[in-house]
């Protein structure tokens, strides 16, 4: 069974934050829902997959030519994962040091909008995998390794996601 509650929620912007985010997620889930309704889930993942890649590469891109010091992770973490982008996600930082950047992840607002459209766990998890191709490239566009931990979508407490020097 899935907990992915928010314990933080007075603060306006991080709502609106988690509203846009919920939003972007409503499209892309229904349409992997209908396409799977429709008999075309494997072709339509590959395109959602595709695009949130291509998606990923592009927000590296961007992340790397804004950061300081891109080959300093902490840095990156400042830029990529502001205040605001951290309460988010009630994100808590694990490790943040030149090589390495560790976090566990409390909430996720792409995760809440799917389970409010009634999506079973399976679902969920195969959604939030797909999601993740964002930010397995952006560590790809960054020149960083990835590492996809534990995830709530999978049942765990938290997201723990792992950005790392090759």
């Amino acid at each position: 069974m899935i907990e992915n509650e928010s314990k933080f929620n007075d603060n306006e912007m991080v709502n609106v934050r988690r509203s846009a985010t919920e939003h972007r997620a409503t499209w892309t889930g229904l349409t992997y829902v209908k396409a799977r309704e429709a008999g075309e889930a494997a072709s339509v993942e590959k395109f959602i997959r595709e695009a949130i890649a291509t998606t990923g590469q592009l927000q590296g891109a961007e992340l790397k030519a804004a950061c300081p010091q891109p080959d300093d992770l902490s840095s990156f973490g400042d830029i990529f994962l502001p205040p605001d982008v951290a309460k988010t996600f009630e994100l808590e930082f694990k490790h943040k040091t030149e090589t390495l950047l560790e976090m566990d992840f409390h909430y996720c607002p792409l995760l809440k909008a799917w389970q409010k459209l009634g999506f079973d766990d399976k679902t969920c998890e195969k959604l939030c995998d797909m999601a993740m191709d964002g930010d397995r490239n952006i560590a790809e566009a960054m020149g960083y390794g990835f590492k996809l931990g534990d995830t709530i979508a999978h049942g765990c407490k938290t997201c723990h996601i792992t950005y790392f020097k090759k």
